[in-house]
């Protein structure tokens, strides 16, 4: 490939409304969740944000985001450190972004490009939907106190007291 042609492809990828990132909010939209889009309040404006399960998903492409392990993580072999550099660069905000996002009490999650392949699409986007019923029930669910038995009768003690003077 010529570094025209090279050039010519790296310009035409697009950072937001991939295939990939459709694919997943058609898939949610047709089964009720109501979303936003690359909410710029939050930090890395994430791909998809489900205000109601406290939820970023992000979408990621197994190149620009090294998907280790994947067989679409290939570095070309021309200009490699540059590369390199870029891609480590792209990981490193991914982690800090989801540090931050965490410390705000949101959820996050990664959908990764090969995992909305045509041979396991359904079950990745199953398994989605799941995880964020999950997110919703243990968020809504009543949270148990901790309650220390001998001071409340210590106090309960005193307002006896109290009473009676």
């Amino acid at each position: 490939m010529t570094p025209e042609q090279r050039h010519k492809n790296m310009a035409a990828i697009r950072a937001s409304s991939t295939k990939p990132e459709i694919i997943v909010r058609k898939y949610l939209w047709g089964h009720g969740f109501r979303y936003r889009l690359n909410h710029k309040r939050l930090p890395g404006k994430p791909d998809i944000v489900l205000r109601r399960y406290r939820t970023c998903i992000f979408v990621n492409g197994c190149f620009w985001h090294r998907h280790e392990g994947c067989k679409y993580y290939v570095l070309p072999k021309t200009n490699t450190e540059f590369w390199q550099k870029k891609v480590e660069r792209n990981t490193e905000r991914d982690e800090r972004v989801q540090h931050e996002l965490a410390r705000m009490g949101w959820h996050c999650i990664t959908v990764w490009e090969c995992q909305l392949k045509p041979a396991v699409r359904q079950a990745t986007l199953e398994s989605l939907v799941l995880t964020l019923s999950k997110i919703l029930l243990d968020d809504s669910k009543c949270k148990r106190y901790a309650f220390d038995e001998a001071a409340a009768a210590t106090m309960a003690a005193d307002e006896e007291e109290m009473k009676y003077q």
